[in-house]
């Protein structure tokens, strides 16, 4: 079966920012993205349950410069001021056309 050659960045963050997150991913060139919830512990350890808002996981399959152009804006704008970690990965996709 034929695969193409892509990339999945994956978003793990808080919940409020996703309408944000969304909007830019879309800007940015993402025909679409898949949103689950999402439980952890990281450096910081587990998130108090005290705090509002739950945790969430985007991830986006996108080209090459799109994945670069996500990583940049995150980086602008999201990672100095939200409780926000992402990254990238090589993946194989099948019906690669639907993600251009």
């Amino acid at each position: 079966m034929h695969t193409s050659p892509l990339k999945v960045v994956t978003i793990v963050g808080e919940t409020v920012l996703a309408e944000h997150l969304h909007q830019d991913l879309r800007r940015l060139g993402a025909t679409g993205w898949t949103q689950t919830d999402a439980l952890g512990e990281g450096s910081r350890g587990m998130r108090a349950k005290t705090l509002r808002g739950d945790n969430m996981r985007l991830e986006v399959v996108v080209s090459p410069e799109v994945a670069d152009a996500i990583l940049e804006r995150l980086a602008q704008e999201y990672f100095p001021n939200y409780a926000l970690v992402a990254w990238v990965a090589d993946v194989q996709v099948v019906r690669g056309e639907k993600y251009r």
